[in-house]
């Protein structure tokens, strides 16, 4: 079996940005730049902005910081989103989900410019992929088509399936696996908790994409043996982070496979970092 290895992969792309990002910053003046805002104390939110603004550091994008308390209202909010999409030295605004109750997380994600939507939820943007116009695509699902350029492994004229029908994850992804190219041009069968034969959908899969939210889900009589596996989830189980695919029984049926942790989360992470330099460039045109 072929581990696809995220955390390599990201790095590698990580270093091909810092080079961009360096020669850019040198002929411009400035670097390109990320606003990041945190609502709350969320654990799990902490440590995934620290690793964001880690990255950012990295590749040398200039991160900007906005950690606010939980009691911060929507006018709040939304007045600090109009301000960074004024200011010219941010080229994206990412807005960590989840968001405290009581606060209107869609609202707030459309308030943010389309242009300056590296996380690639703003309706706008979410209605360009459907079409194949170019725009910011959400992160992990590009992750993972990036992961699969990267190791070669083509889903044109394959059959994937796509469990979970998440706007974040599965919906975009369906539609990117969709999209003609080498690493589209798939038929897409998207699955969700009311499919009544998933576990056949899954078994006729060349490709199987699982985002479905709940620990070892997608077990070894689901998957055809020579399928790829690609395991979007991350669950926290008895102090153990594990996927939504049963790794220790899957590798044995699987032709390539992503590990959980180490295989989407550091993709998603790395298409951020893309798409604000996608931004930057935009902007620095204009």
């Amino acid at each position: 079996m072929i581990l696809l290895d995220g955390k390599a992969t990201a790095q590698s792309i990580r270093a091909e940005l810092k080079v961009e990002v360096a020669e850019m910053t040198a002929a411009q003046g400035r670097a390109p730049g990320l606003a990041v805002i945190l609502v709350g104390q969320d654990p799990a939110s902490q440590v995934y902005v620290r690793n964001k603004e880690r990255a950012c550091a990295e590749v040398g994008i200039a991160s900007f910081p906005h950690h606010l308390p939980a009691s911060t209202t929507q006018a709040e909010l939304e007045g600090l989103i109009a301000r960074l999409n004024a200011d010219v030295l941010v080229d994206g605004i990412l807005l960590q989900l989840p968001v405290p109750g009581g606060l209107d997380s869609r609202a707030l994600l459309e308030r943010i410019a389309p242009d300056k939507d590296v996380d690639g939820f703003h309706p706008q943007n979410m209605g360009r992929l459907a079409q194949g116009l170019p725009g910011f695509a959400p992160c992990t699902p590009a992750g993972v088509i990036e992961l699969l350029r990267r190791y070669d492994l083509p889903t044109q004229g394959k059959h994937a399936v796509v469990v979970g029908r998440s706007n974040i994850v599965g919906r975009p992804l369906s539609i990117m696996l969709s999209q003609p190219g080498r690493f589209g041009d798939a038929t897409v069968t998207l699955c969700h908790s009311r499919t009544p034969d998933l576990k056949e959908q899954c078994r006729r899969a060349d490709f199987v994409f699982a985002a479905i939210g709940k620990p070892k889900f997608v077990t070894c009589d689901m998957v055809k043996p020579g399928a790829v596996v690609v395991d979007v989830g991350i669950n926290r189980v008895d102090d153990c982070l594990v996927g939504d695919c049963d790794f220790e029984y899957l590798c044995a049926t699987a032709s390539a496979m992503t590990p959980v942790p180490g295989g989407i989360g550091p993709m998603t992470i790395a298409m951020l970092l893309k798409n604000t330099v996608q931004a930057y460039k935009q902007h620095t045109a204009a």
